[in-house]
């Protein structure tokens, strides 16, 4: 049976999704599929957007339909033939899944005890304790999202667990922990600790209870809420804009001279269509740099842009979303600052900044133990994922990252700043990467921004060149022109210990990328070579391969040394090596330059590193099954347990890395450069966020050594 956990609120507004988000997060380190079940959604025309963000981030394999129990007219019809439903319904998402998260009702209008006690009784007849999320706000000044909202006091919100815990009791609902979310940031010890005693007194034990402070990132509308608000239509701008978030509301309602010292950072302005003048200074503001960042313009009224105005934003190729709505003034206003936040698929700020404070101040270690979660036997993508996360935020390195000017790059530093993987150093124009950032709706604080021109890192770092490589006759000024490149101005901030290591390659070739490491950092002590590996996280377990990026046609002995290397690499990441040197022949089946070669190269590997289990030539079968090991390599050591395969040559790798990741659905981690005296590693120029992130966490944990 799976280990579930529900999780309801006592009212509306209380965020229980983002809670959920960190609930699943927890869950998917320690079990490997983990699934979602809404047991109440408000329709079956219009999807749960909350499901759908959820699924997005689950580790089973299940359909948007069958992770939901009933509807709300389906419980208003008949509430028992809908319990007897969502159990049905419930039990078939139990059965494909290890854990899964059950997401409770929200809450349509104000707090009701009896859709809480509706929701006890779900949990009771799935047998799922009950994660109690509360609300840390006055619900009376919900309705002002873009307002200033009252934090509860430690009493007013123990006065609601206490509520809220009777009905729970009175339902034969577990009580797991309870959550106080959005919570007053200077209360939450006293907070946490009055709602512990007052469960206490309650139910006569304790409960874990855990308060997370009120971030306004989570609860303020992104622009793509606003325009649904508004019955709007995006006319201008850039889509990838559309999840900023709107921190405040200006009504240009006065002339050009008067709205401009009136523009705040992340607000939205209204202003009427006719007001052309006011509308062309807005995005000028926005466009200088010297005004605050604005995240939208709202363009009101039932009046068609002039043909020339229209040609003039044309030139001015503002990314600035522009929205038009046929609303009045008034109307526009009340109905953006009654827009409601969601947590949706691409909102990557919300994302980052609720993973960050869940794993801050909820006890992610006690909450998986409570639920019944053992250490998992196996490892799937999303636990090495997870677990590369918390091994690089142990011990926080600091890494560069060259390419400022990449707009996936940005992302991806936003991320690692939220979740506290790493410190980081970016390069570029500090004020055309704030900017950028500000466009994109992400935060950089944190972030150390270098100019590769800066005149003093310049002069520092040519003086250093020219002596690395005066015995290639590198001059001073020659020197100076080049560490201004930013792969070389990076991998000497790495030399010099100004960075732990780096990470680039999005927007440059591999040999951009490394080429300065050959010169600068060098290989470690006995590596002839540098090479790569791909970490491949399959289904139920994690591999290495190498080398499929840097050696086109190793010789024995750089196989040998790749080897040793990918050996290291994987001890590094907590994966046991057992290294197979493969071929297309398996012991002494074959012969030839080629099954020679790995022949010699699997006995230089015997003689440098006599502690390592090795394997060679061995065919990939023959190491990855153990049913054909059996037949083929009895009473090996390696053959069908192999965790670390050595490819031949680069075209073998390449190919199979490739073809494992597509075929099998594998997580392909890497390329992850090995042998440099210091971290350094390369991205695929196709590189996600995802991807770069990933790449980020790992040259840390290669940092800490």
């Amino acid at each position: 049976m799976a280990k579930s956990i529900y999780i309801s609120s006592a009212e509306g507004h209380s965020g229980k999704s983002t809670i959920a988000l960190g609930v699943l997060r927890t869950l998917a380190r320690s079990a490997p599929r983990v699934g979602v079940f809404r047991a109440i959604a408000r329709s079956t025309v219009e999807r749960d957007y909350v499901l759908e963000m959820l699924l997005a981030h689950d580790g089973a394999d299940l359909s948007y339909d069958d992770c939901i129990g009933a509807t709300y007219d389906d419980v208003r019809a008949n509430p028992e033939a809908a319990l007897a439903t969502i159990v049905a319904r419930f039990k078939a998402v139990e059965a494909q899944c290890d854990a899964v998260v059950i997401l409770g009702s929200d809450y349509t209008d104000v707090a009701s005890p009896a859709e809480l006690s509706f929701n006890a009784r779900i949990a009771a007849n799935l047998g799922a304790p009950v994660l109690l999320v509360l609300g840390g706000r006055d619900q009376q000044a919900q309705a002002e999202r873009l307002g200033t909202t009252t934090a509860r006091s430690a009493l007013q919100v123990a006065q609601a667990a206490d509520l809220a815990v009777t009905e729970l009791v009175s339902n034969r609902a577990d009580l797991l922990a309870i959550v106080v979310n959005r919570a007053d940031p200077d209360a939450l010890v006293d907070i946490a600790g009055a709602v512990a005693h007052a469960v206490e007194v309650d139910l006569g034990r304790q409960v874990p209870v855990w308060a997370v402070p009120e971030d306004r990132t989570l609860v303020a509308p992104s622009v793509r809420d606003v325009i649904r608000a508004v019955d709007g239509t995006l006319i201008r701008g850039d889509r990838e804009l559309l999840t900023r978030e709107v921190l405040s509301v200006v009504v240009a309602g006065m002339s050009m001279v008067n709205v401009l010292p009136r523009l705040t950072a992340d607000a939205v302005v209204v202003i009427a269509a006719d007001r052309t003048d006011v509308l062309l200074a807005t995005l000028l503001a926005h466009k200088s740099g010297t005004f605050p960042a604005l995240s939208a313009v709202i363009l009101n009224g039932p009046f068609e842009l002039p043909a020339e105005v229209t040609r003039l934003l044309e030139g001015l190729s503002s990314p600035l979303p522009i929205i038009a709505t046929d609303l009045g003034t008034f109307d526009t206003a009340v109905r953006v600052m009654n827009a409601r936040a969601r947590m949706e698929l691409d909102a990557q700020r919300r994302y980052d900044t609720a993973l960050a404070l869940f794993a801050t101040h909820v006890d992610e270690e006690a909450l998986a133990a409570a639920v019944g979660l053992a250490k998992p036997a196996v490892v799937t993508p999303l636990m090495f994922e997870y677990a590369l996360v918390e091994r690089a935020r142990a011990d926080r390195k600091r890494i560069v990252l060259p390419e400022g000017d990449d707009d996936r790059i940005l992302r991806a530093a936003a991320t690692v700043l939220a979740r506290n993987i790493a410190d980081l150093t970016i390069l570029g124009d500090a004020e055309t990467i704030h900017a950028r950032a500000a466009e994109l709706g992400i935060s950089l604080d944190g972030a150390h921004i270098i100019s590769p021109f800066d005149p003093e890192y310049v002069a520092r770092f040519a003086a250093e060149y020219a002596a690395l490589r005066a015995h290639k006759g590198v001059t001073l000024a020659q020197a100076a022109d080049t560490v201004t490149d930013v792969s070389y101005f990076g991998t000497m901030m790495v030399h010099l210990g100004l960075a732990d290591g780096m990470v680039s390659g999005a927007a440059h070739t591999t040999a951009h990328t490394i080429r300065p490491a050959f010169e600068i950092i060098k290989t470690k002590p006995l590596t002839s070579v540098v090479s790569s590996v791909f970490l491949m996280a399959l289904a139920d377990r994690v591999l290495v391969y190498g080398d499929c990026a840097v050696i086109p046609d190793p010789t024995a002995d750089q196989l040998a040394d790749i080897a040793v290397s990918s050996a290291a690499t994987a001890i590094q990441f907590g994966i046991s090596p057992r290294i197979a040197m493969l071929s297309y022949s398996t012991g002494d089946s074959g012969s030839g330059a080629d099954v020679d070669k790995v022949r010699e190269a699997t006995e230089l590997v015997r003689e440098r590193a006599p502690h390592l289990l090795v394997e060679g030539p061995i065919q990939y079968d023959a190491a990855a099954d153990a049913a054909v090991a059996a037949k083929k390599m009895p009473g090996s050591a390696v053959a069908g347990q192999a965790t670390v395969f050595v490819f031949p040559d680069l075209n073998t790798g390449n190919n199979t890395y490739k073809a494992v990741q597509r075929s099998a659905g594998a997580l392909a981690i890497g390329p992850v450069l090995q042998g440099l005296n210091k971290p350094i590693n390369d991205l695929s120029r196709g590189a996600l966020v995802a991807d770069i992130v990933n790449t980020v966490a790992i040259t840390a944990i290669q940092a800490q050594g």
